[in-house]
């Protein structure tokens, strides 16, 4: 099982709809690498995430627009990395991902403060810089050579954001270049070089700037959604990964009863694809 951290809604087109949503594309996306979701609320108690965390297998912290240290997802979130930092340290193998805001919000919870600056990349599709550490990374390291060529040299990555981390404030922060690796680098609209891949180098924490979960699961002719034959293999290839670094959990739930009252079938998603760029969403 890997969950999915439900995001605040904050556009006021879709707050008749419900205070705290997921994008059906990220479940997709997990259940394309072969793992069953369960959706985390923001309104429980630390004890119940507590419970929480003991029976499921990763985590994932989504894309969207929230406040990186006051808001309930950054709370919420900072437990869960909490309880996973002490997990991994005591041989409790524990995976975490962060895509866009949520690789954003690592990068808060490891350096202890917000870090951002302006990295326009707003709807381009771009290849990455990859990096030294990036060929030899864990992320990437089952990928055909065909495919590594492409992603240095083909827009396979969709990013959506205004904000990043630059290399510069990366390499500079003594706490983000010792707990990760930076995989890739990318350049913004405004110049500035900004870290578009990252993972843990002693953690199985992982982040991306950009949306692999587009490639397959999001499609509207005004957005830069990558949907080429390797941009299709890359969301595929990094599902996979996530997924297999979840069956190296052992957590589990207690009893079959509440693991299928916790999953996400029994949640019907909202066709939204008229109203934003999204095709369905999950309401909680």
């Amino acid at each position: 099982f890997v969950s999915v951290l439900t995001q605040i809604v904050s556009d006021e087109i879709l707050k008749p709809f419900g205070r705290t949503f997921i994008p059906s594309s990220y479940v997709k996306y997990l259940e394309s690498g072969g793992s069953r979701v369960m959706p985390i609320r923001l309104n429980l108690t630390t004890a119940e995430y507590e419970d929480i965390f003991k029976k499921i297998n990763g985590l994932i912290f989504i894309g969207g627009a929230a406040d990186l240290e006051t808001s309930d997802f950054a709370k919420v979130a900072k437990i869960f990395y909490g309880l996973a930092l002490k997990a991994n340290d005591e041989g409790d193998f524990f995976p975490i991902w962060g895509t866009c805001m949520g690789m954003q919000l690592l990068t808060v919870l490891v350096a202890g403060e917000n870090l951002l600056e302006s990295t326009t990349a707003e709807n381009v599709a771009m290849p990455l810089n990859l990096t030294t550490e990036g060929h030899s990374s864990r992320m990437f390291k089952d990928f055909p050579d065909e495919l590594m060529k492409a992603l240095t040299q083909e827009p396979l990555t969709g990013n959506f954001h205004r904000y990043g981390i630059t290399v510069k404030t990366f390499q500079e922060n003594e706490k983000l270049h010792s707990f990760f690796s930076m995989l890739s680098t990318n350049v913004a609209e405004n110049g500035a070089h900004f870290v578009s891949t990252i993972e843990g180098k002693s953690y199985p924490f992982y982040g991306v700037q950009w949306h692999p979960e587009v490639n397959r699961f999001q499609w509207d002719r005004k957005l830069n959604f990558p949907h080429s034959r390797h941009a299709v293999q890359l969301s595929s290839l990094l599902a996979e990964f996530f997924v297999n670094e979840g069956r190296r959990s052992l957590h589990q739930f207690d009893n079959p009863e509440e693991e299928a009252s916790s999953l996400i079938y029994s949640y019907t998603p909202i066709y939204a694809g008229n109203i934003t760029g999204y095709q369905q969403l999950y309401f909680f």
